[in-house]
């Protein structure tokens, strides 16, 4: 009587039903979707290109000379480095590089980065383990759809909030943890009872705040390491026996009375988990800006297109959902002077000056986002003249995209107006093929020779089929091309 109702309610909670069904997927169980197979061969690409380009920056050595520092069990590859490290480290180490450009995908309407820290804690673990393409592809397909339905039940559907992003909850990293958890248990060879206690742990080491988007520093771009390198320890936790809560999501002192104040969309965890398939309409980033900026720089590159030059605006107003003013318009006048070109990519004002000024990549590159643009004079003063507002015809669409409408006014007396109302890169406006490979080759050939930006490139396309992560992996080491 008092162990038989307990039991049946903790057989039925969210975290187990998610583990069952991150089991069920691989080589030895239920096929993926050619679809989620393919997607998460795509995003595999796209996160080791950003990866590459982002060792060239100071924080990237900072963390990468301290997990060198670390040491530990060599049994995983970093990039740039040459030795081996513990699997944690190595995915402390690429989710760090994977999220520290700001170039790396979303989802929505959950408003996440999952692949950054997913990723990187597969990879990280294939490598110890020694898994094929299948087993690894199979992970990251179900640590990404974990990752993405815990953080679709912070999503309020009646005022279209996020209530993670609400309490100053940086969702990418504490879902993230979740997400690595499950792909990391996995590979590791738990079963579901395993994976659960995987998640249970993670839970309790998931972190983040989202500050440092409005007002500077660096820290956020260790969150989808922490994310990580946290999964990673988890797993490796409940591997030795360690135990994590069965109500770990929705439990009384659960993550989302913790993180959500108890308010969560439960039907989004499971709905649907196994026949509908969040992963392939994860968002791909075309411009290496916060994503909420990325509709204004379409509009703004349409315009410039219809032959609007900056010299010609005399004023310009960027329109966009309620919820993501506070991101890329406040503090204004912090937002119209960024001193970096960290902060110049969460900055409305600057994506688009730089975007009627022309940019690289799929239309700005990373190029576009400098510390010397950022406080060009030009730009500045053509910045000074840009602000951001609420508009309620975006916010009728947010969070299922991020909309944006500009309105110029022009030196001599006109009034144009550009509406994008569906992000580049989603499943309404998809990149092609071709397009995500092109980002891969602007990112990872700025530091990797032809020859091995090449390699990786064949090397993620074959993922699925792989016998193990080599040839994703060697390419990226020191001695084979990145000059750290």
């Amino acid at each position: 009587m008092t162990t038989t109702a307990p039991r049946a309610r903790v057989e039925a909670t969210l975290g187990r039903q998610l583990a069952e069904f991150a089991v069920a997927y691989g080589p030895s169980g239920r096929p993926l979707p050619a679809p989620v197979a393919h997607s998460v061969a795509q995003r595999v690409l796209d996160v080791l290109g950003i990866a590459v380009a982002a060792t060239t920056l100071p924080t990237s050595a900072a963390v990468l000379d301290l997990v060198a520092e670390r040491g530990g069990r060599p049994v995983a590859r970093v990039i740039g480095l040459r030795e081996r490290v513990p699997a944690s480290e190595a995915a402390f180490a690429h989710g760090v590089l994977a999220h520290s450009l700001d170039y790396d995908d979303t989802h929505l309407p959950s408003v996440l980065h999952p692949s950054a820290s997913v990723v990187p804690a597969a990879l990280a673990v294939a490598d110890q383990t020694r898994a094929t393409g299948a087993e690894v592809t199979a992970a990251i397909a179900v640590g990404l759809e974990t990752c993405v339905r815990v953080g679709m039940a912070g999503y309020d559907r009646e005022s279209g909030a996020n209530r993670y992003f609400e309490r100053g909850q940086h969702a990418t990293s504490m879902c993230g943890a979740l997400g690595s958890a499950v792909a990391a248990g996995k590979l590791f060879g738990l079963d579901a009872e395993g994976v659960l206690h995987a998640m249970g742990i993670a839970a309790s080491m998931a972190s983040g705040i989202i500050e440092g988007n409005r007002t500077g520093g660096t820290v956020k771009r260790m969150h989808c390491g922490w994310a990580a390198h946290a999964g990673v320890w988890a797993a490796q936790l409940a591997q030795r026996g360690i135990t994590g809560p069965g109500t770990l999501l929705e439990g009384r002192f659960g993550f989302f009375q913790a993180f959500l104040g108890g308010e969560f969309d439960a039907d989004a965890v499971v709905d649907g988990l196994g026949e509908r398939w969040e992963v392939p309409g994860i968002f791909f980033k075309p411009y290496p800006a916060n994503h909420f900026t990325h509709a204004g720089i379409d509009a703004a590159l349409a315009l410039r297109a219809a032959g609007l030059r900056a010299t010609d605006v005399a004023s310009a107003e960027l329109a966009v959902p309620t919820a993501t003013v506070r991101t890329i318009g406040e503090p204004l006048a912090v937002k119209q002077a960024p001193e970096t070109g960290y902060q110049a990519q969460f900055s409305g004002p600057y994506t688009i000056a730089a975007a009627l000024l022309g940019g690289g990549g799929l239309g700005l590159g990373l190029d576009d986002f400098t510390d010397e643009l950022a406080r060009d004079p030009a730009r500045r003063e053509l910045m000074r003249r840009i602000t951001v507002v609420a508009d309620p015809r975006c916010d009728a669409i947010f969070p299922h995209q991020f909309p944006a409408v500009l309105r110029v006014r022009t030196t001599d007396g006109r009034t144009l107006e550009e509406a994008v109302l569906a992000n580049r890169g989603g499943s309404q406006r998809p990149l092609t093929d071709e397009e995500v490979a092109g980002k891969f080759r602007d990112n990872a050939g700025r530091v990797l020779s032809p020859e091995r930006v090449t390699a990786v490139a064949e090397a993620a396309r074959a993922l699925p089929e792989a016998t193990s992560v080599d040839a994703l992996l060697d390419p990226l080491m020191a001695e084979n091309g990145i000059p750290l």
